[in-house]
Protein backbone atom coordinates (compact mmCIF):
# COMPACT_ATOMS: atom_id res chain seq x y z
CA UNK A 1 0.00 0.00 0.00
CA UNK A 2 0.96 3.42 -0.89
CA UNK A 3 2.03 6.40 1.85
CA UNK A 4 -1.42 7.02 4.65
CA UNK A 5 -3.63 4.56 1.89
CA UNK A 6 -5.85 1.74 3.38
CA UNK A 7 -6.29 -1.66 1.85
CA UNK A 8 -9.33 -0.82 0.46
CA UNK A 9 -7.91 1.73 -2.14
CA UNK A 10 -7.56 -1.61 -4.17
CA UNK A 11 -11.20 -2.91 -4.00
CA UNK A 12 -11.80 -2.35 -7.69
CA UNK A 13 -8.76 -3.63 -8.57
CA UNK A 14 -9.43 -7.07 -6.14
CA UNK A 15 -12.71 -7.20 -7.57
CA UNK A 16 -11.26 -8.29 -10.60
CA UNK A 17 -8.73 -10.46 -9.70
CA UNK A 18 -10.00 -11.86 -6.47
CA UNK A 19 -13.26 -12.52 -7.35
CA UNK A 20 -14.31 -12.07 -11.34
CA UNK A 21 -11.17 -14.13 -11.75
CA UNK A 22 -11.13 -16.38 -8.82
CA UNK A 23 -10.57 -19.59 -10.52
CA UNK A 24 -7.30 -18.23 -11.27
CA UNK A 25 -5.96 -15.66 -8.96
CA UNK A 26 -5.86 -15.78 -5.25
CA UNK A 27 -5.28 -11.52 -4.00
CA UNK A 28 -3.80 -10.50 -0.64
CA UNK A 29 -4.29 -6.93 0.13
CA UNK A 30 -3.12 -5.33 3.89
CA UNK A 31 -2.93 -2.37 5.36
CA UNK A 32 0.95 -1.79 6.11
CA UNK A 33 2.19 -0.53 10.26
CA UNK A 34 0.25 2.70 11.00
CA UNK A 35 -2.49 2.52 8.79
CA UNK A 36 -6.39 1.31 8.94
CA UNK A 37 -6.43 -2.14 10.96
CA UNK A 38 -2.83 -3.02 11.52
CA UNK A 39 -0.55 -2.15 14.30
CA UNK A 40 0.56 1.41 14.84
CA UNK A 41 3.76 1.40 16.91
CA UNK A 42 5.44 3.99 18.32
CA UNK A 43 8.94 3.33 16.83
CA UNK A 44 11.02 4.70 13.34
CA UNK A 45 9.51 2.90 10.71
CA UNK A 46 11.26 2.06 7.47
CA UNK A 47 10.40 -0.16 4.05
CA UNK A 48 12.90 -2.73 5.29
CA UNK A 49 10.52 -3.66 8.56
CA UNK A 50 7.43 -2.94 6.51
CA UNK A 51 8.68 -5.66 4.08
CA UNK A 52 9.05 -7.97 7.37
CA UNK A 53 5.87 -7.28 8.09
CA UNK A 54 4.71 -8.47 4.83
CA UNK A 55 6.76 -11.84 5.22
CA UNK A 56 5.22 -12.23 8.52
CA UNK A 57 1.87 -12.24 7.07
CA UNK A 58 2.92 -14.50 3.79
CA UNK A 59 4.50 -17.10 5.73
CA UNK A 60 1.33 -17.12 8.04
CA UNK A 61 -0.48 -18.01 4.62
CA UNK A 62 1.66 -20.66 4.03
CA UNK A 63 3.41 -19.03 1.05
CA UNK A 64 6.33 -20.14 1.19
CA UNK A 65 7.81 -21.25 -2.37
CA UNK A 66 9.75 -19.48 -3.99
CA UNK A 67 9.30 -17.61 -6.81
CA UNK A 68 5.12 -17.95 -5.85
CA UNK A 69 4.07 -14.46 -5.21
CA UNK A 70 2.90 -11.73 -8.44
CA UNK A 71 3.66 -8.35 -6.24
CA UNK A 72 2.72 -5.46 -6.88
CA UNK A 73 3.11 -1.97 -5.13
CA UNK A 74 2.28 1.43 -5.15
CA UNK A 75 4.59 4.62 -4.09
CA UNK A 76 5.40 3.51 -1.08
CA UNK A 77 4.10 -0.01 -1.44
CA UNK A 78 6.28 -0.46 -4.34
CA UNK A 79 9.40 0.57 -2.58
CA UNK A 80 8.45 -2.33 0.48
CA UNK A 81 8.67 -4.94 -2.51
CA UNK A 82 11.72 -4.17 -3.23
CA UNK A 83 12.66 -5.68 -0.35
CA UNK A 84 10.78 -9.17 -1.00
CA UNK A 85 13.34 -10.00 -3.75
CA UNK A 86 13.42 -13.95 -2.47
CA UNK A 87 9.31 -14.72 -3.56
CA UNK A 88 8.64 -13.21 -6.58
CA UNK A 89 7.67 -14.30 -9.66
CA UNK A 90 7.05 -10.69 -11.06
CA UNK A 91 7.39 -7.67 -9.82
CA UNK A 92 4.90 -4.44 -10.48
CA UNK A 93 6.40 -0.99 -9.18
CA UNK A 94 3.59 1.65 -9.96
CA UNK A 95 5.03 5.66 -9.28
CA UNK A 96 7.33 4.20 -7.54
CA UNK A 97 11.69 5.23 -6.65
CA UNK A 98 14.54 4.01 -6.02
CA UNK A 99 15.74 6.84 -4.01
CA UNK A 100 14.02 10.38 -3.17
CA UNK A 101 16.28 13.30 -5.22
CA UNK A 102 17.24 16.22 -2.86
CA UNK A 103 15.87 13.93 0.21
CA UNK A 104 16.10 17.20 2.78
CA UNK A 105 14.17 19.09 0.41
CA UNK A 106 11.51 16.29 0.48
CA UNK A 107 11.37 16.80 4.40
CA UNK A 108 11.92 20.30 4.69
CA UNK A 109 8.92 20.98 2.38
CA UNK A 110 6.85 17.88 1.90
CA UNK A 111 6.47 16.65 5.58
CA UNK A 112 5.53 19.86 7.04
CA UNK A 113 3.21 21.03 4.04
CA UNK A 114 1.63 17.39 4.50
CA UNK A 115 1.42 17.45 8.58
CA UNK A 116 0.21 20.71 8.72
CA UNK A 117 -3.98 20.75 10.31
CA UNK A 118 -6.07 22.03 7.64
CA UNK A 119 -9.47 22.13 7.30
CA UNK A 120 -11.16 18.96 5.78
CA UNK A 121 -12.32 20.83 2.59
CA UNK A 122 -8.65 22.00 2.12
CA UNK A 123 -7.09 18.66 2.89
CA UNK A 124 -9.47 16.69 0.34
CA UNK A 125 -8.84 19.87 -2.48
CA UNK A 126 -5.09 19.27 -1.38
CA UNK A 127 -5.17 15.10 -1.87
CA UNK A 128 -6.83 15.32 -5.43
CA UNK A 129 -4.21 17.70 -6.81
CA UNK A 130 -0.97 15.90 -5.18
CA UNK A 131 -2.63 12.69 -6.44
CA UNK A 132 -4.99 12.31 -9.28
CA UNK A 133 -4.66 14.09 -12.60
CA UNK A 134 -7.57 16.85 -12.96
CA UNK A 135 -8.82 15.48 -16.32
CA UNK A 136 -9.48 11.96 -14.63
CA UNK A 137 -11.10 13.95 -11.55
CA UNK A 138 -13.32 15.83 -13.91
CA UNK A 139 -15.11 12.44 -15.39
CA UNK A 140 -17.71 10.47 -14.78
CA UNK A 141 -17.03 8.41 -11.91
CA UNK A 142 -17.62 4.47 -13.65
CA UNK A 143 -19.67 2.68 -10.95
CA UNK A 144 -22.19 5.66 -10.82
CA UNK A 145 -22.64 5.85 -7.83
CA UNK A 146 -21.10 9.60 -7.53
CA UNK A 147 -21.11 12.24 -9.97
CA UNK A 148 -17.40 12.11 -10.98
CA UNK A 149 -14.26 10.39 -10.07
CA UNK A 150 -13.66 13.54 -7.62
CA UNK A 151 -16.57 13.20 -5.98
CA UNK A 152 -15.49 9.32 -5.19
CA UNK A 153 -12.35 10.38 -4.17
CA UNK A 154 -13.78 13.19 -1.65
CA UNK A 155 -15.95 10.24 -0.15
CA UNK A 156 -13.48 7.38 0.03
CA UNK A 157 -10.77 9.84 1.83
CA UNK A 158 -13.66 11.57 4.00
CA UNK A 159 -14.17 7.68 5.22
CA UNK A 160 -10.78 7.35 5.63
CA UNK A 161 -10.17 10.76 7.95
CA UNK A 162 -13.30 9.71 10.31
CA UNK A 163 -11.91 6.81 11.07
CA UNK A 164 -10.05 8.05 13.83
CA UNK A 165 -8.12 4.65 15.11
CA UNK A 166 -7.63 3.73 11.75
CA UNK A 167 -5.84 6.80 10.09
CA UNK A 168 -3.74 8.79 12.90
CA UNK A 169 -1.13 11.78 12.83
CA UNK A 170 1.36 9.49 14.57
CA UNK A 171 1.24 6.62 12.12
CA UNK A 172 0.75 8.75 8.65
CA UNK A 173 4.00 10.61 9.95
CA UNK A 174 5.86 7.51 10.45
CA UNK A 175 5.01 6.20 7.37
CA UNK A 176 6.17 9.63 5.27
CA UNK A 177 9.65 9.25 7.14
CA UNK A 178 10.44 5.70 6.37
CA UNK A 179 9.36 6.54 2.30
CA UNK A 180 11.17 9.21 2.33
CA UNK A 181 14.48 7.58 4.27
CA UNK A 182 14.12 4.97 1.25
CA UNK A 183 17.26 4.06 -0.59
CA UNK A 184 18.36 1.34 -3.24
CA UNK A 185 21.80 2.35 -4.60
CA UNK A 186 22.72 0.90 -8.07
CA UNK A 187 24.61 -1.91 -7.12
CA UNK A 188 20.95 -3.29 -5.10
CA UNK A 189 19.21 -2.52 -7.50
CA UNK A 190 20.80 -4.97 -9.85
CA UNK A 191 21.25 -7.72 -7.35
CA UNK A 192 17.52 -7.07 -7.26
CA UNK A 193 16.83 -7.57 -10.78
CA UNK A 194 19.72 -10.43 -11.17
CA UNK A 195 17.64 -12.41 -8.36
CA UNK A 196 14.25 -11.59 -9.73
CA UNK A 197 15.15 -11.72 -13.33
CA UNK A 198 14.77 -8.49 -15.27
CA UNK A 199 12.18 -9.92 -17.65
CA UNK A 200 9.98 -10.64 -14.80
CA UNK A 201 10.02 -6.73 -13.64
CA UNK A 202 7.64 -3.44 -14.72
CA UNK A 203 8.20 -0.09 -14.12
CA UNK A 204 4.83 2.10 -14.79
CA UNK A 205 4.08 5.72 -14.16
CA UNK A 206 2.12 8.72 -15.09
CA UNK A 207 3.65 12.07 -16.69
CA UNK A 208 1.77 13.85 -14.29
CA UNK A 209 2.86 12.41 -10.98
CA UNK A 210 3.09 15.07 -8.53
CA UNK A 211 4.18 13.29 -5.90
CA UNK A 212 7.09 11.37 -7.71
CA UNK A 213 7.91 12.48 -10.67
CA UNK A 214 8.51 10.50 -13.88
CA UNK A 215 12.66 11.08 -13.90
CA UNK A 216 12.54 8.78 -10.58
CA UNK A 217 10.93 6.33 -12.91
CA UNK A 218 13.02 6.63 -15.41
CA UNK A 219 16.15 5.93 -12.85
CA UNK A 220 14.69 3.57 -11.05
CA UNK A 221 13.81 1.44 -14.57
CA UNK A 222 17.35 1.82 -16.42
CA UNK A 223 19.42 1.24 -13.28
CA UNK A 224 16.82 -1.82 -13.01
CA UNK A 225 17.85 -2.75 -16.04
CA UNK A 226 15.68 -1.56 -18.67
CA UNK A 227 18.12 -2.16 -21.91
CA UNK A 228 18.77 -6.00 -20.12
CA UNK A 229 14.39 -6.44 -20.24
CA UNK A 230 12.50 -4.88 -17.46
CA UNK A 231 9.51 -2.88 -19.05
CA UNK A 232 9.36 0.31 -18.28
CA UNK A 233 5.16 2.17 -19.15
CA UNK A 234 5.44 5.98 -19.28
CA UNK A 235 1.00 6.75 -19.11
CA UNK A 236 0.72 10.11 -20.96
CA UNK A 237 -1.50 12.56 -18.66
CA UNK A 238 -1.77 10.70 -15.65
CA UNK A 239 -0.97 10.80 -12.14
CA UNK A 240 0.17 9.12 -8.82
CA UNK A 241 -2.90 6.68 -8.68
CA UNK A 242 -2.37 4.98 -11.85
CA UNK A 243 -4.28 1.61 -11.13
CA UNK A 244 -7.36 4.28 -10.52
CA UNK A 245 -6.92 6.35 -12.69
CA UNK A 246 -6.12 3.57 -15.57
CA UNK A 247 -8.47 0.56 -14.00
CA UNK A 248 -9.04 -1.92 -17.01
CA UNK A 249 -5.08 -0.44 -18.74
CA UNK A 250 -3.91 -1.53 -15.59
CA UNK A 251 -5.53 -4.72 -15.56
CA UNK A 252 -4.49 -5.61 -19.12
CA UNK A 253 -0.56 -4.69 -18.13
CA UNK A 254 -0.61 -6.95 -15.23
CA UNK A 255 -2.00 -10.28 -16.47
CA UNK A 256 -0.16 -9.93 -20.15
CA UNK A 257 2.64 -9.67 -17.93
CA UNK A 258 1.53 -12.49 -15.38
CA UNK A 259 0.92 -14.22 -19.48
CA UNK A 260 4.42 -13.34 -20.20
CA UNK A 261 6.45 -15.08 -16.93
CA UNK A 262 4.63 -18.89 -17.64
CA UNK A 263 6.71 -19.29 -20.70
CA UNK A 264 9.70 -18.08 -18.28
CA UNK A 265 9.26 -20.94 -15.57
Amino acid sequence: MGLGTFKNAWQRQAQYFGHEQESRYTVLILDNRGMGESDKPLARYSTSEMAKDTLEVINHLGWTSPRQLHVVGVSMGGMIAQELVGRLRILNLLSCLDLYVYVLSMHRVHLPRLSIPKSPDVQLDDVKARMFSQSWLEAPDESGKFPTNGDWVTAFELAKRQDTEGFTRKGFISQALAAGWHHKSPEQLKELADKVGRRRIQVLHGTVDKMITVPHAETLARELGEEAGVTKIIVEGRAHVLHMEEKQMYKQVLERMMDKVESLS
